[in-house]
């Protein structure tokens, strides 16, 4: 599918947004903003804001990408595993929580939630995540956060690396998205890329596709909002 995002737009747009970040001035819809730069790690957002589509009527979507550089590297991980598993965790450096770890939560509504809002995402053997449901109950779930399959031949760090960077559209009843396509630490051509890949897998799943996109901005965490496609 034709990329439908204007490069000289784009490229500026992801310039001024680090440039911002470092607390250089930039010029924003011909108004100067003074950067400044932060004491942690800002994450580059794409907001997309749909149109001619109906969330009563029309098919809701939901779809996943991976995106060849990691948006997001300060999420957590936390490995609910086997034995070895757990082991494997351990020499990398992840969290990790066994079955008995797992029952000392005693189905807690409170603790389960709790555990929940301190990962980002979780990732599970194939003998635990069947247990998981009986185990916790559906908090995870509600949460969004159901653990992502760790097959026993698989190696966990290319897994996580995986997770990290699949991003995920999904329509619910409001006509924005949005989604992380980069940090501010990246290389300009990494984010570069992250967003039109980005963009055109979500015009890919939209039925008129591009002709479903009314607007699409960038911002950085504490950035202001810079339109790139119109």
């Amino acid at each position: 599918m034709a990329n439908k995002l204007n490069a000289a737009i784009l490229d500026k747009a992801v310039s001024d947004i680090l440039a911002f970040s470092e607390g250089e001035t930039v010029k924003i819809n011909n108004e100067e903003k003074k950067g400044k730069k932060r004491k942690f790690t800002e994450t580059v957002e794409l907001q997309i804001s749909l149109k001619n589509y109906d969330p009563q009527r029309d098919k809701r979507f939901s779809g996943t990408f991976r995106l060849p550089s990691i948006p997001r590297p300060n999420v957590k991980c936390c490995m609910l595993g086997s034995a070895a598993h757990c082991e494997q965790a351990e020499r990398i450096g992840v969290d990790k929580m066994d079955v008995e770890d797992l029952k000392k939560l005693n189905k807690n509504k409170k603790l389960v939630k709790k555990l929940a809002k301190k990962y980002d995402f979780f990732l599970a053997s194939d003998n635990m995540i069947k247990q998981i449901p009986r185990l916790l109950g559906p908090g995870l779930t509600k949460a969004g956060k159901f653990p992502t399959l760790l097959a026993s031949g698989e190696d966990m760090q290319e897994k996580i690396d995986e997770v990290k960077s699949t991003i995920k559209f999904q329509l619910k009843k409001v006509l924005c998205l949005n989604v992380a396509v980069g940090n501010v630490n990246q290389d300009k051509k990494e984010i570069v890329v992250n967003t039109q890949l980005a963009a055109n897998f979500l015009a890919s799943l939209l039925k008129k596709q591009w002709q479903n996109i009314g607007c699409m901005y960038m911002k950085s965490s504490m950035g202001p909002s810079v339109q790139i496609y119109f």
